[in-house]
């Protein structure tokens, strides 16, 4: 029988901390950028003294870093969570979009974190590792997505790889048009209008 590992008390107000830190720090963040922000703002906002919060982190890029990767961790939860709750391509198509579009206006201080990384990322190389794993993560699972549908003859034979990262770089897009106030649209509509878009491109059905 497997021992169950039992986390101390002291583990668990830990790991509370540093989610408050984090939640903090990405406000500061959002608002200022990796390069103005500094560990002494962000120590204000958690409520914290500076000596403490070097207690949980050793730098302010530390800080950044690990609210990059805590807040893709849970993107990632959420669309894997909502894509396997429905069935067929279109439908599952629809919720990693819905998804990330709903996450990313619930959570508009880590998203301009998020996409900040892309547009100063020239390589990736240049990524974290965590950051690359996640958007690896949910561009492989648009991947698995559109082989079952090949797979059971519900879309054309296809270039699914080459599709998933399309279609990963397409709701970027579309996140940021939102993000920043340039789509007019009701949410829904543009989810819509995206699904049907891609729905069409990989030679879906009506």
């Amino acid at each position: 029988m497997r021992a169950t590992t039992r986390r101390t008390k002291q583990e668990i107000v830990s790991e509370f901390r540093c989610t408050e830190i984090l939640d903090a720090a990405r406000k500061v963040f959002a608002k200022k950028g990796f390069a103005d922000a500094t560990m002494d703002e962000i120590a204000a906002a958690s409520g914290l003294a500076k000596g403490t919060l070097y207690l949980y982190f050793k730098s302010k890029r530390d800080v950044y870093l690990r609210t990059l990767q805590h807040g893709t961790a849970e993107l990632l939860e959420r669309v894997t969570a909502n894509m396997r709750g429905v069935t067929g391509v279109r439908a599952k198509l629809r919720a990693n979009i819905a998804t990330r579009l709903e996450y990313a206006e619930d959570n508009r201080d880590f998203i301009k974190i998020y996409l900040t990384e892309f547009i100063n990322t020239t390589h990736p190389a240049s990524m974290t590792k965590d950051f690359r794993d996640v958007q690896l993560k949910l561009a492989r699972g648009l991947e698995q997505v559109l082989r079952d549908a090949v797979e059971h003859g519900e879309i054309q034979q296809l270039d699914v790889e080459t599709i998933a990262f399309t279609i990963q770089d397409m709701i970027r897009s579309l996140t940021t048009r939102r993000v920043l106030g340039a789509s007019k649209q009701d949410r829904a509509d543009d989810i819509d209008i995206l699904c049907n878009f891609i729905w069409k491109g990989i030679g879906g059905g009506d």
